[in-house]
């Protein structure tokens, strides 16, 4: 098996394994409990949020620890809008993540916002000056990824931030595919929240985090026993916090040399592909422009193809891929990137994604290469 689909969820680390087993076994006590057991929960989970915070470079007090990269997503939307007195509106783009687009909608319907969409190019990234202009003083939050899961569009996110604070707006970005591949620094890219989930890092499902920047208000959308400093009740999951701290720590080691060495061979595989296959269209950021890209992206439509078609093809030679989001598995809509960057609504369900990992080697490239090839001539003859 090739597995190309690192966007979608990665195989939990050994060393994270490691980590969170004295925490499902001995170590298993509710950090709320005030007995032994308890207390030595509390200290792995405290020892979890400062190693995080160290690696987002904020404070252990602005780390929230979420279910996964929804729920983030959904706190910071929600808790950051609803608590703001500033106004009632909200500025997010075209491109977002589903978790992004529903909770805004979310507020439009029951709380009464104003959304503003920004629209993105042909390569999928927003422009700085049309963000300015939707910037109002009732603007209460801006909402922009950092990168696109489908695409692999990277937005300029501390540009953005910078003319977010200008404004008094707090930007929030869902990092969730950012992670392992491009700067995490808090205070380099100037946002006031930011979203990750650890099974796009190594550590398993059911894990995420909040970072909320300083003493911001936030609204709890979970109520209950008011644990994480009141910002999300619930019992912790102390193990998978210690397994995402631990995740982070090594998705962050050597991460430049790796996005570098990742990048170059992406690259020579979307040459390859497009040698094979001519009528194929590469989406998203052009290779040239690799800071505006992930490193580990490279999607395609086949036109003349259907994109499910591909898959199961592939799927037979052993080869892991995506049709687009994961999320999205199971709806016969379109997808909103895709349309949203001006690609035709048929061709748009041609589409297949690849995301490598930091494992992923040259000769296994090329072998996925060929069989895209296969594959594509072989869908294209049952078509007709």
């Amino acid at each position: 098996m090739i597995f190309l689909d690192s966007a979608a969820t990665t195989p939990v680390r050994r060393e994270v394994l490691e980590a969170m087993w004295p925490l499902l076994t001995g170590d298993f006590g509710n950090p709320s409990s005030h007995h032994e057991l308890g207390e030595s929960a509390k200290r792995a989970l405290d020892a979890a949020r400062t190693s995080v915070a160290a690696s987002l470079g904020c404070r252990a007090s602005d780390v929230v620890f979420t279910s996964g990269g929804t729920e983030s997503d959904n706190l910071a939307i929600k808790g950051l809008a609803l608590a703001e007195p500033r106004g009632r509106h909200i500025v997010t783009s075209a491109i977002e993540h589903e978790a992004v687009l529903e909770s805004v909608d979310y507020l439009a319907r029951i709380h009464g916002f104003e959304v503003t969409v920004l629209p993105v190019d042909a390569h999928g990234l927003i422009n700085l000056d049309e963000a300015r202009d939707a910037l109002r003083p009732d603007t209460t939050l801006c909402t922009v990824m950092y990168a696109n899961n489908e695409i692999g569009a990277v937005q300029p996110i501390a540009a953005l931030a910078e003319l977010c604070r200008a404004q008094g707006v707090p930007l929030h970005t869902d990092a969730v595919q950012a992670a392992g591949w491009l700067p995490l620094d808090v205070a380099g890219l100037g946002v006031a929240a930011l979203s990750l989930s650890g099974h796009k890092l190594g550590a398993p499902k059911g894990i995420g985090v909040l970072m909320v920047k300083g003493r911001r208000s936030l609204e709890p959308v979970l109520h209950g026993g008011g644990q994480e400093r009141g910002k999300r009740s619930g019992t912790e999951n102390v193990a998978g916090a210690v397994g995402f701290a631990h995740a982070l720590v090594l998705a962050e080691t050597d991460r430049a040399e790796r996005a570098v060495r990742i990048a170059q061979l992406r690259d020579d595989f979307v040459a390859d592909v497009l040698a094979r296959v001519p009528a194929a269209i590469f989406t998203g950021p052009a290779l040239a422009a690799t800071p505006t890209r992930l490193p580990n992206n490279a999607s395609f439509c086949f036109p003349g193809t259907s994109g499910e078609s591909l898959l199961l093809e592939l799927g037979r030679a052993g080869i892991i891929c995506s049709a687009g989001s994961a999320c999205a598995v199971g709806s016969d809509d379109v997808s909103h990137v895709l349309t949203a960057i001006g690609i035709d609504e048929a061709i748009a369900q041609t589409a297949v994604r690849f995301s490598l990992s930091g494992d992923t080697t040259a000769e296994q490239l090329a072998t996925v290469a060929a069989e895209i090839e296969t594959a594509y001539r072989a869908v294209r003859s049952l078509s007709g």
